[in-house]
């Protein structure tokens, strides 16, 4: 096989759909119509290049808090290591809609109820005669307000729903006891490109792509290791979807409580492979495995397991 670039031999894996020509840098990738070039292919600069730079990152993020105290001097380091990682960049645009209980509406409800319940219970309980529920307590209740009032203050209570002591528990909320509300949100979201490293997918992350450039062999550290990927550009823009759509039901059972219906429509577009520098650190303690996943372009913790 040969790369549809420059001619120069390529040597794709057992099972590699994305790969990068040793030669000329070209991304290459695997479909319908065999192995052709990927349209938009490109990287991030490496400016966390040293042991001693990640060091600075992890031992804060390690060691944060009195339980943590000292976390990483008292762990045994099992890998350090630095590679480009191929991902997929996919632009997903998510509309998000939210029908929500009107939790203040609820409140002030049942507040209200609450305090018509009192007044009530207060006039029906007073004075003498039969009193209790008798009718001569339920008529000095109101007999203060006048014929008009009285008439007026029946007719705000009979339309407001019984929800204290105990009373009309089984009633459904009005329309005014929910709201609907839109959330909407465009990512880059970055799917692994590389099976092996699944485990290490972003949840809710973005690279920053402002100081990307088109990707350049020539360009890259001589010691650092490039990675070839094994999964394809449909497989990932349908798990980028998915994921965004398990983002914002997240996003949005973190805003609203008691949600009563949602929904997600997203649009997705043209992904585009990127080679990211990425930190794996990987430590022991007690037993107990810690990773943590560093983006090497900016600084920034990706993924931590077991912290």
């Amino acid at each position: 096989m040969k790369c549809p670039n420059c001619g120069a031999p390529i040597s794709p894996k057992f099972g590699e759909m994305v790969i990068t020509c040793e030669y000329c840098g070209s991304g290459v990738v695997l479909g319908n119509q065999g192995w052709t070039n990927i349209q938009k292919h490109t990287m991030l600069s490496l400016k966390i290049a040293s042991v001693d730079q990640v060091n600075g990152i992890i031992t804060p993020l390690m060691d944060k808090g009195l339980l943590h105290r000292h976390l990483q001097q008292d762990s045994t380091q099992e890998e350090m290591n630095l590679s480009y990682v191929p991902y997929w960049v996919v632009p997903v645009s998510a509309r998000t809609s939210v029908v929500a209980a009107n939790v203040a509406a609820q409140v002030g409800q049942t507040a209200t109820t609450a305090a018509l319940m009192g007044i009530i219970l207060g006039g029906m309980g007073g004075g003498g005669g039969r009193g209790g529920f008798g009718g001569g307590g339920r008529r000095r209740a109101f007999s203060g307000l006048g014929d008009g009032a009285s008439a007026l203050f029946l007719s705000a209570f009979a339309s407001v729903p019984i929800r204290a002591f105990g009373m009309g528990m089984g009633m459904g909320y009005g329309g005014g006891m929910r709201k609907a509300e839109q959330m909407d949100a465009s990512y880059n979201f970055p799917v692994v490109a590389l099976k092996a490293l699944m485990e290490y997918q972003p949840r809710d992350y973005q690279f920053d792509l402002d100081g990307r450039a088109l990707f350049d062999m020539t360009k890259l550290p001589r010691n650092v290791k490039v990675l070839n990927g094994d999964i394809s550009e449909d497989v990932a823009k349908s798990q980028a979807k998915t994921l965004v759509d398990q983002l914002q039901s997240e996003k949005a059972h973190a805003k609203y409580h008691m949600i009563q219906q949602l929904t997600t429509e997203s649009d997705v577009g043209d992904a585009e492979l990127l080679h990211a520098p990425i930190w794996f650190a990987k430590y022991d303690h007690k037993g107990k495995k810690i990773v943590l996943v560093i983006d090497a372009n900016s600084g920034r913790v990706i993924d931590s397991i077991g912290l």
